[in-house]
């Protein structure tokens, strides 16, 4: 029922050609004059008008006002020529003459109007049937969670809407032949999919498919299509973030992001790749390839080829696309499969901590990769960022603890050793003069006396060790009155100048001991390693932290990660959750940043 009003509309809302419309008119006046000259006999002359009326509605109803206003014309010329005495002439000149013109194009305009006014309703219910034709195929594409089942489901409404014997929807550009037509459903600009229908059916139902279906077809089947790969992208980063708040190590979640990215983008090849610190080689960390997935990426550094993803990624810091690509030399089959073929490749860089740290490289050997790809790698290289990050912060955390341990070990050892050669030896001394001062005879107390001053000197020598060894492990000038005067102290004991600025009152013990050690390791290192002719250090305390800067103007080029100094100075920083951050460039002196918490934690 609903096919056969569509194809009645269908009809009402065309009009026929120009043509056959004056052919038809001209064999309407022709047929009903023969027909009013046979009812001539029986019929008065002046009521055979009516039979001209029955062309005149018939070609202003479906042709239109003006060729039904011509019909009108030539129907009262043949009136008055074949069947109005004088037979065989044109009297135009008779009242009654103009008043059958008059009755025809009124008749005309009537019948016009009428028929513009259902063509119009024609139309308008055409357009609702294309409406809802595109709302139940949206209804259809979107609501059904998975697209494969959704498109023979949206076939079937189709056929059954336009009374089709059959359609379908086949992914990718299918050929239409001898039995079938195919309509191509593009995807920014490439062939998506294929409308199928049977071959073999009007022209009119081709021409409405082409004009009218097939692009409301492509807007809804591109609309499922963002939608499925939007529920995809959640779904495979959902893995990931799992796989990132887990822990997992660093290689499986870079192998992870290759196959998440080369199965959600539809790519024949993706690879993960971490870039020398020289910046002329890459290493491969994660790889994935349809046709064989590697499990483990293939070990060894590979130089960048100039005008390849990766190295253009690596030498803008900004994503990159080539077409042809070049493909580098990943390795194995991964690499056999891309040399033979031109491919088209894109690279996004992922950035740690502000330095180009590797890239993201999707590769496809056929057809160029789609215009969005670089922004849906976007949360991909996200999550990699955070599991770089996160693997980083937990090596860092290790080697800290280590170098704490360590440090605590060697602070032990030096205690112990201190103890042994100084004061134990010491004393050890001592007991053995009191033990010949005891031996020593009544009768010569001189030689006691003198024999227990040498002992109290060597005491006073002990107490004086001792309390440098005390000193050493936490200064009692801090203890009793605070940050500023222990720091005027180191900074008296300095063998280079030292010009402070200081502002602070008493704080927590424990902000207090992390940056008096602070500002002693970086004297000491100063003094050591800078050859630097005076330094300056100033403490702030505001916003609830020790704000701390040391600067020198020695030789520069000092490096955290590899002086010990700096490495105690930054475990100390960061221990209590502080910040610290160095600037040393060559010849340019030194200059040291700590922010230290207030806390008694």
């Amino acid at each position: 029922m609903r096919s056969g009003t569509a194809a009645i509309v269908g009809r009402w809302s065309r009009r026929p050609p120009l043509l056959l419309g004056i052919v038809v008119a001209l064999a309407c006046v022709a047929a009903e004059t023969f027909l009013a000259r046979l009812l001539s006999q029986i019929t008065p002359a002046r009521s055979l008008e009516v039979v001209y009326l029955l062309g005149i509605v018939a070609v202003a109803a479906i042709w239109g006002l003006w060729l039904g206003l011509v019909t009108a014309a030539i129907s009262t010329l043949a009136l008055d020529y074949f069947l109005t005495p004088p037979l065989g002439s044109l009297t135009l000149n008779k009242a009654e003459d103009w008043t059958v013109l008059a009755i025809f194009f009124a008749v005309t305009v009537l019948a016009g109007s009428i028929s513009r006014l259902a063509r119009s309703l024609a139309l308008e219910i055409d357009a609702r049937g294309e409406a809802d034709l595109a709302a139940e195929l949206a209804r259809v594409l979107l609501q059904t969670p998975d697209l494969k089942t959704a498109e023979p489901a949206a076939a079937r409404l189709l056929s059954d809407a336009l009374g089709l014997p059959y359609a379908a929807i086949e992914r990718g550009a299918v050929s239409g032949d001898g039995r079938r037509v195919a309509f191509p459903l593009h995807d920014r600009g490439v062939p998506a999919a294929s409308l199928i229908v049977p071959a073999g059916l009007p022209r009119s139902t081709l021409r409405r498919l082409r004009e009218r279906v097939v692009p409301s077809l492509e807007i809804t089947l591109r609309a499922a299509r963002e939608r499925e790969r939007a529920a995809n992208q959640q779904v495979a980063l959902r893995r990931l973030a799992t796989l990132v708040a887990q822990e997992a190590p660093p290689e499986q979640v870079f192998g992870a992001v290759a196959r998440e990215v080369g199965r959600l983008l539809e790519a024949p090849h993706a690879a993960v790749i971490r870039y020398e610190p020289d910046g002329t080689a890459a290493s491969n960390v994660g790889i994935w390839d349809r046709s064989a997935p590697i499990a483990t990426p293939p070990k060894g550094r590979w130089p960048l080829e100039p005008d390849s993803a990766a190295e253009l990624v690596a030498r803008t810091g900004e994503t990159g696309r080539v077409e042809p690509v070049r493909v580098p030399a990943l390795a194995g089959e991964f690499r056999a499969s891309l040399r033979t073929q031109t491919a088209s490749a894109v690279g996004c860089p992922v950035t740690v901590g502000g330095r180009l740290w590797g890239a993201v490289i999707v590769v496809s050997p056929s057809e160029p990769l789609p215009d969005d790809i670089e922004k849906r790698l976007g949360d991909f290289i996200d999550l990699l960022v955070t599991a770089i990050m996160n693997a980083e912060s937990r090596a860092e955390l290790e080697a800290s603890r280590a170098r704490v341990i360590a440090a605590a070990d060697a602070t032990r050892r030096l205690i112990e050793r201190d103890l042994h050669e100084g004061v134990q030896q010491h004393l050890v001394a001592l007991l053995l003069e009191l033990r010949a001062a005891t031996a020593t005879p009544p009768d010569r107390p001189g030689d006691v006396r003198r024999m227990l001053r040498h002992t109290a000197r060597a005491l006073d020598e002990v107490l004086e060790d001792l309390r440098g060894l005390a000193r050493g492990l936490h200064p009692a000038l801090l203890s009793r009155q605070g940050l500023e005067p222990a720091i005027r102290a180191l900074a008296r004991c300095s063998p280079v100048p030292v010009e402070l600025n200081i502002h602070a009152g008493r704080v927590a013990e424990r902000s207090e001991v992390t940056a008096y050690h602070v500002v002693s390791e970086a004297l000491t290192n100063v003094a050591k390693h800078a050859d630097a002719s005076v330094a300056h250090v100033e403490l702030t305390v505001r916003d609830g932290a020790i704000r701390l800067s040391i600067r020198d103007d020695g030789t520069g080029g000092a490096d955290a990660a590899r002086g010990s100094g700096l490495l105690s100075i930054r475990d100390r920083v960061e221990a209590i959750g502080g910040r610290f951050e160095i600037s040393s460039p060559a010849d340019g002196g030194t200059a040291l940043f700590a922010e230290i918490p207030i806390t008694g934690d």
